[in-house]
């Protein structure tokens, strides 16, 4: 078997998604209730408009809002629905439309040079982690200027990476809570070793050398080919930023009320990371959904079936998922 293949094998869906770092457009979906007020807002980020998308429930069952949840997606380019590429599943809209069902407004937006938000885009080599931190507290500043939502508590729920990115970025004074969604517990030098342990022995004899030295904060020049798709050089200051955070120990940090949601049948961020999230906060409180995958859709554990609901947007969100997070939100 050749090298190209074997690289194939190193980028599993998992690791692909989590450090695919160049964006591609997908528009926003409209909305599709006469119920739901959509609003489409933007901030500023020094280096382009980030553009997202807030949602009010509307009509006859019109209320006070009763609170407001910052969604923050996960890896790759996301856009503020939950799609991506291949990846069209609508996750993070309908997340969006259940919580104002119950009066919960929300505020989702594309990703840094993402959708609407390319023009926020900066050179791969000069991308940080901390760009994505900086990005959430631009919408909660936002937000918390916001006269309608200005006395009401915000929830920041990050999913999948935006975990990580959502329990830093919760750590700025107005926000109330943090939800976790789908969010890894250990960090992503742990992720991408397991991902390589499971190649060849030479794959792993020739990625670990450069792996610790990015973990250590220090570049390597020479990388070979068959590993530039994960350690090119433009991408190393990124991940060399993004190795150093550990989501526990970050969460440890946040003294806010937690609640982390798993899924039991997700087959990119497994039950033990939740717990492992839970064991480091005293604030938090772990629930485990029954048949929820990555992107919260009811799915089996074959992974082929798991993967056809990713692409598949006409399939609710688990039943369980909404209610937990209302009853943290208005608890």
């Amino acid at each position: 078997m050749t090298n190209e293949h074997f690289n194939v094998r190193i980028l599993s869906a998992v690791v692909y998604c989590l450090l695919t770092l160049v964006a591609t457009y997908a528009p926003p979906a409209k909305a599709n209730k006469a119920n739901f007020k959509e609003t489409y807002v933007s901030v500023d980020t020094g280096t382009g408009e980030l553009h997202g998308t807030l949602t009010f429930l509307t009509g006859d069952n019109d209320e006070s809002v009763s609170a407001v949840a910052l969604i923050i997606a996960g890896s790759g380019p996301t856009n503020r629905d939950g799609n991506s590429g291949h990846v069209k599943s609508d996750s993070l809209k309908l997340l969006a439309y259940a919580l104002a069902e119950h009066n919960i407004a929300s505020l989702r937006y594309d990703k840094r040079g993402v959708g609407e938000s390319a023009g926020a885009a900066i050179k791969e080599s000069d991308l940080r982690f901390e760009h994505y931190i900086e990005d959430a507290r631009s919408w909660v500043y936002y937000l918390n200027k916001l006269p309608k939502l200005s006395n009401t508590q915000l929830v920041i729920i990050g999913h999948s990476e935006g975990s990580l990115i959502g329990m830093i970025a919760a750590r700025v004074k107005g926000v109330d809570k943090y939800v976790s969604l789908a969010g890894a517990g250990e960090g992503i030098g742990n992720v991408i070793e397991k991902q390589l342990s499971a190649q060849p022995a030479f794959v792993m004899n020739q990625a670990k050398p450069i792996l610790d030295s990015l973990v250590e904060g220090n570049e390597v020049e020479e990388v070979p080919p068959f590993l530039l798709a994960l350690f090119r050089p433009s991408v190393q200051p990124y991940m060399i930023s993004w190795l150093k955070y550990d989501p526990a120990k970050e969460l440890k940090k946040l003294e806010k009320p937690t609640l982390i949601l798993q899924g039991t049948t997700d087959i990119q961020v497994g039950l033990k990371q939740g717990k492992m999230l839970a064991d480091a906060s005293p604030q938090a409180k772990l629930i485990n959904l029954e048949g929820m995958n990555h992107i919260f859709k009811r799915a089996p554990a074959d992974r082929a079936k798991n993967i056809a609901t990713y692409s598949n947007p006409e399939l609710p969100i688990v039943s369980g998922l909404t209610e937990a997070l209302v009853e943290f939100v208005k608890r």
